[in-house]
């Protein structure tokens, strides 16, 4: 397919390609798919051999969060059955940080619902990173409290945070329906005060939330510009009790096609799978390591997510290897010690049955255990 082999090229190169491209990437037939997913492939090979970064999530506190988001669970007037808990201490937010570490986790993203941390807040999450660095000293830390005040991104830089989370989520445009209490232009510039200081710039998307795929080229499109090492693709989990409850419109196959798109548009950044996958990807996963060189073990930050022995069986199966702590992940024009076309083995992939898309509602379970509770983590 002549438009395959000139994304391959272009991702190689890390050339940007051209809007009209990341569409017909949307919008190739399902007999494509494993063509689709062969190319993305080839480029995500090329800047990232087969490694498999892992993260692990830590809800620092959950619920209660005065924003109307309307895909989130701990949205203003949300009714679902979620945890709802203050601030972790840091002895707590470390032991749960350690679990994911034992797990086989690299980086650690430290979660907390709100608008965005007070100073105090800064403060309690300093000490928090300090606590984890003092058990794991290599751990990368990534910190994502919502919209940054001028200095903040630089006192939690000081402190030892190496990242920081937030994402554009949808298309400038559409950003006005599903959130009204900040605007998009509130998450450009926190994401530019992140990459000030200093800190990793982690911003993403969540797709299946009703947008158009111009809407979903327009975002990736707006990423590639804002230059972030880390994309992460969240896949909307439609819980209850939340005004997008009702959206089940993604296929494992439209997932994938997804994740392709940003992958050509976003060659030579680290491309995570984030929330969503084991509900729309199901048995695709394992397809998504093609496309992705970066995933999420074991649960959210309200829901539970697969087991992560099973995340490790899945990465061994598909041929893919766990990134190790003393591997840096981006390339090495990006800052990182990288791959280049050294890192690229074969251009096999791996094939899998598709699914029709329905409302499996029974595929989201709120997280009833890790941080906030007595239970022991998913990891």
């Amino acid at each position: 397919m002549d438009l395959l082999n000139t994304l391959v090229e272009k991702g190689l190169r890390r050339e940007l390609p051209s809007r009209e491209e990341a569409l017909a990437v949307l919008t190739t037939s399902d007999d494509d798919l494993l063509e689709v997913v062969a190319a993305a492939g080839k480029v995500r090979r090329q800047w990232f051999g087969r490694r498999v970064k892992l993260n692990y999530l830590v809800n620092l506190k959950s619920g209660l969060c005065p924003e109307d988001c309307s895909y989130c669970s701990q949205r203003l007037g949300s009714e679902a059955g979620i945890l709802k808990y203050t601030w972790l201490k840091p002895d707590e937010a470390s032991k749960a940080a350690a679990a994911g570490v034992a797990g086989g986790a690299k980086r650690v993203c430290l979660v907390a619902s709100g608008r965005g941390p007070t100073d105090r807040d800064v403060d309690r999450v300093s000490k928090t990173i300090g606590a984890i660095k003092e058990q794991n000293a290599d751990v990368e830390v990534c910190a994502c409290l919502g919209l940054l005040s001028d200095g903040q991104a630089e006192r939690l830089k000081a402190a030892g945070a190496d990242a920081y989370n937030h994402n554009l989520n949808t298309s400038e445009s559409t950003y006005g329906d599903i959130t009204t209490t900040h605007t998009y232009a509130d998450r450009v510039e926190t994401v530019r005060h992140a990459q000030g200081a200093g800190l990793s710039a982690c911003s993403g998307l969540i797709a299946g939330m009703g947008e158009s795929d111009a809407d979903l080229v327009d975002v990736v499109f707006a990423l590639r510009a804002l230059d972030p090492d880390s994309v992460p693709v969240n896949f909307l989990i439609p819980v209850e009790g939340t005004p997008l409850a009702g959206e089940w419109n993604l296929t494992p196959q439209r997932a994938l096609r997804i994740l392709a798109m940003v992958r050509f548009v976003c060659p030579d950044v680290e491309v995570r799978l984030a929330g969503g996958r084991e509900v729309h990807l199901r048995t695709m996963q394992p397809l998504a390591l093609h496309l992705v060189n970066s995933i999420f073990l074991g649960d959210y930050l309200t829901t539970e997510g697969q087991e992560g022995k099973a995340d490790l069986d899945m990465i061994a199966d598909a041929g893919f290897e766990v990134e190790g702590a003393g591997t840096t992940t981006l390339p090495e024009h990006r800052g990182g010690g990288g791959c280049a076309s050294a890192c690229a083995p074969s251009d096999s992939v791996s094939s899998a049955g598709a699914e029709a898309a329905s409302a499996r509602t029974d595929l989201v379970t709120v997280r009833r255990r890790g941080a906030g509770t007595d239970l022991a983590p998913n990891a």
